[in-house]
């Protein structure tokens, strides 16, 4: 499979980036979308050029970190994928492929392909944990009984990988669908009981100093998102909040 590549490349934040063209040959179709980057990548070396930056870690669809725009699609044309999973038979022989960072202003670009995604570091610190006893006495995870619609539905949420296309997706740039899925998980567990309240407040104050935009119900989030995350979850989250922010008065 030959492809030609239109690449994001951007020294830094400071410098304004650009497309650039590089052609690969001999991809195989088996082959995932990084694979053929570390293709991409081998050759630049090859010719003393510099590589393109991107982020990966697992490769396993965990991490969340190699996420990317592609063709104008969060993580690509394939659907509850992220970018390491997404593999070249998606694409056609000779096909030109855009492939660009998320574009966010919360989420800056800090060189080509990487973005910062430390936006959400500080949302999980706001509120995404629980408080447990330490003191020798913790009583164990499993004595606790959780109703299987309730365990379900904290797992549901609790998929969400943190990798930002729910973002890059929206025309508000609105992080609601991942907020919504932490406040989620532990709201319906009962570990996650002690900060309920404050969770909901605190992270989504957090998400607002970020500088994230508001949902609007356009519904592209939960389309574009690798875990396929509901909808659902926001419309909980706002519950939380409002029932919250009540208590609070």
């Amino acid at each position: 499979m030959n492809l030609t590549l239109k690449v994001w490349r951007q020294k830094n934040k400071e410098e304004k980036g650009g497309l650039e063209n590089y052609p690969v040959t001999g991809i195989s179709e088996h082959a995932s979308f990084l694979e053929m980057l570390d293709v991409l990548n081998e050759q630049l070396i090859n010719e003393g050029k510099e590589p393109v930056a991107f982020d990966h870690d697992c490769r396993e669809g965990i991490c969340g970190m190699c996420s990317l725009y592609i063709n104008g699609e969060a993580h690509g044309p394939d659907r509850k994928v992220t970018t390491c999973q997404l593999h070249m038979r998606m694409f056609k022989d000779g096909e030109t492929v855009y492939i660009e960072p998320w574009r966010s202003k919360s989420m800056p670009v800090i060189k080509d392909l990487i973005v910062d995604r430390s936006a959400f570091e500080k949302i999980q610190q706001a509120g995404g944990f629980i408080s447990v006893n330490t003191s020798g006495n913790t009583q164990d995870a499993n004595a606790l009984p959780i109703a299987k619609p309730m365990a379900d539905k904290a797992m549901d949420a609790a998929t969400c990988i943190g990798c930002g296309a729910c973002v890059a997706t929206c025309k508000n740039s609105s992080a609601m669908l991942f907020v919504a899925a932490k406040v989620s998980q532990y709201s319906y567990l009962p570990q996650g009981q002690v900060e309920r309240k404050q969770r909901a407040l605190n992270m989504v104050e957090q998400m607002d100093k970020e500088g994230f935009g508001n949902c609007t119900n356009t519904g592209a989030c939960e389309v574009e998102c690798p875990k396929g995350i509901s909808l659902e979850f926001i419309a909980r989250m706002n519950r939380e909040y409002l029932g919250a922010s009540i208590a609070s008065e």
